[in-house]
């Protein structure tokens, strides 16, 4: 049966690499035969604030979110793939990312029942490194990324079938002008190529 896949990206400029590979994820997962619903955090004003009305009540896995959250709850639901392109900034995911985790993958919802609501779906964190991989492998990049989304977000909501991958050496300002467009092609594949990879049809 077709899949249906919510993916998530962050990234201010529309032009960027980031929405760029996220645009490509979106067309080879049509091409593939599914849905997909697109969530643009930035282009949809996302407020990524975690606010007193979307705090977690630890005596009450029943509470009753914002309206917002519970559209987004509501969208994780729908799906049965899950797929977030990012950048990696300052080591970890954009502020809008980090913000949409702590409000919609909220207790009650994600995390905090006998059996997990989202068990059943697939996952792949897609994250965009400027570093080639033998510096970030050399700083533990990856494993931290592994650590923190993998095992500390999808694994602890109950989705098992999930992977992080990345895209190596996306900092395009050493690259001579006439080279970046063979660059990004590169980069694009390599994007492909890792949603092939951690979700096959």
């Amino acid at each position: 049966m077709p899949r249906h896949t919510l993916l998530v990206h962050a990234h201010p400029r529309t032009d960027s690499l980031t929405s760029q590979v996220a645009d490509l994820l979106h067309a080879r997962l049509k091409d593939g035969g599914g849905t997909v619903d697109v969530l643009d955090l930035y282009a949809e004003g996302f407020d990524p604030v975690l606010r007193p009305a979307d705090e977690p009540d630890w005596e009450n896995r029943e509470k009753v979110y914002s309206p917002e959250v519970h559209a987004h709850m509501d969208r994780i639901l729908a799906a049965d793939d899950i797929v977030i392109v990012f950048p990696v900034w300052w080591m970890a995911p954009p502020a809008v990312l980090k913000g949409w985790i702590d409000r919609v993958w909220n207790y009650g919802f994600a995390y905090g029942r006998s059996k997990p609501r989202l068990a059943s779906k697939r996952m792949l964190w897609l994250a965009l490194m400027g570093s080639p991989s033998e510096e970030i492998e050399r700083l533990g990049l990856s494993t931290l990324l592994e650590t923190q989304l993998r095992l500390g977000v999808s694994e602890y909501c109950g989705i098992t079938d999930s992977a992080v991958r990345v895209v190596y050496g996306t900092e395009l300002s050493g690259v001579p002008k006439d080279l970046r467009p063979e660059r990004v092609r590169q980069l694009l594949a390599d994007a492909g190529a890792a949603l092939e990879g951690a979700l096959p049809r």
